[in-house]
């Protein structure tokens, strides 16, 4: 069995990681580390746990894990290794977006391969250490990487993507409460959102050549969890073409499906899936996409990484059925 540990064990991410690897037949939690709930049981935080697991949350951390996840707010993953030190062996799995960006990836001797199993699967099974991709950019990203493939990103790439209220994360603040966020709707870091980068390292990884403007508006929206993304570019070629690419890009990879119909949220919440559909207006290609940004962009995209790393099938523990209703 896989040994793991949990880093910032009270926040969204972990807590699906906390749901995730409880039921994963290859693994165990060794520790769920918190020092502002030490002692506690888990499912006095996750509620949703009691009678799964009688785990408590640890002040403490086992340098010896097989794999621990680093949940922590985005720059503390290098001050908490700074602090912390594991063996040799163990595998990081970092969440926030501190390795994330090519000039970030080595932090103290430690290389992290950014985890986008669509984009670089032989990377990742060989990897030691995990960035995991950013909600917003994986699903923009899974839009966007056929088309970088077949060197067609040669115009501005114009993105809409709308957040629910968890991609905040679990610490309050005025736009997140429910008095603020229900019957609402807002836009934030607007053409500076701090994805951006990543995004644009990933297209350059298959069109070297790409320079393109991305502007991307990112809004928060008045839901809990998902996010949708609606992308559109020029486009010359027909919409046939453009589901062929799609189709032969993802050919392989087990969460990525492409419909021919319309998506919307409820096909994904609860899920690692990314559903994307393909339109064309004129000269136009409109691509919408839609993930669980706690799931596939986050805690289900980092043990579908664990998975990679340990030589198991890449949905094992991740068998999961969309809320559909």
């Amino acid at each position: 069995m896989i040994k793991a540990g949990i880093i910032g064990g009270a926040g969204y991410t972990a807590g699906e990681l906390i749901r995730l690897l409880i039921n994963h037949p290859k693994v165990d939690i060794d520790f769920v580390y918190s020092t502002s709930n030490a002692g506690n049981k888990l499912y006095d935080v996750h509620q949703d746990v009691l009678g799964q697991t009688e785990l408590i949350f640890s002040g403490k951390i086992n340098a010896d894990v097989d794999v621990v996840f680093l949940c922590l707010g985005h720059g503390n993953s290098t001050s908490f290794l700074n602090e912390h030190t594991f063996s040799e062996t163990t595998k990081i799995i970092d969440l926030s977006n501190d390795f994330r960006l090519n000039s970030d990836a080595v932090f103290m001797g430690k290389e992290f391969v950014y985890g986008l199993p669509e984009l670089q699967k032989e990377k990742i099974i060989k990897a030691k250490n995990i960035a995991n991709p950013g909600c917003f950019a994986t699903a923009i990203q899974l839009a966007l990487l056929p088309l970088a493939k077949a060197n067609l990103l040669n115009n501005s790439i114009h993105i809409n993507a709308t957040t629910g209220s968890t991609g905040a994360g679990v610490s309050s603040s005025e736009t997140t409460h429910f008095s603020w966020r229900d019957n609402n709707f807002s836009v934030y870091k607007a053409f500076t959102h701090q994805h951006l980068g990543e995004i644009s390292e990933s297209l350059q990884q298959l069109q070297s050549n790409f320079s393109e403007e991305l502007f991307f508006v990112p809004n928060r929206g008045n839901f809990s969890r998902g996010i949708f993304a609606s992308i559109y570019l020029t486009f010359d070629k027909t919409l046939d073409e453009a589901f062929e690419l799609f189709d032969d890009f993802y050919k392989d990879s087990p969460f990525t499906k492409i419909s021919k119909k319309p998506i919307h949220l409820k096909q994904v919440v609860n899920t690692n899936n990314c559903f994307i559909h393909l339109e064309k207006h004129k000269n136009t290609l409109l691509i919408t996409s839609v993930i669980d940004n706690l799931l596939k962009g986050a805690s289900g995209q980092a043990v579908e990484n664990m998975n990679l790393i340990f030589g198991i099938n890449q949905k094992e523990g991740l068998q999961l059925k969309a809320l559909a209703f």
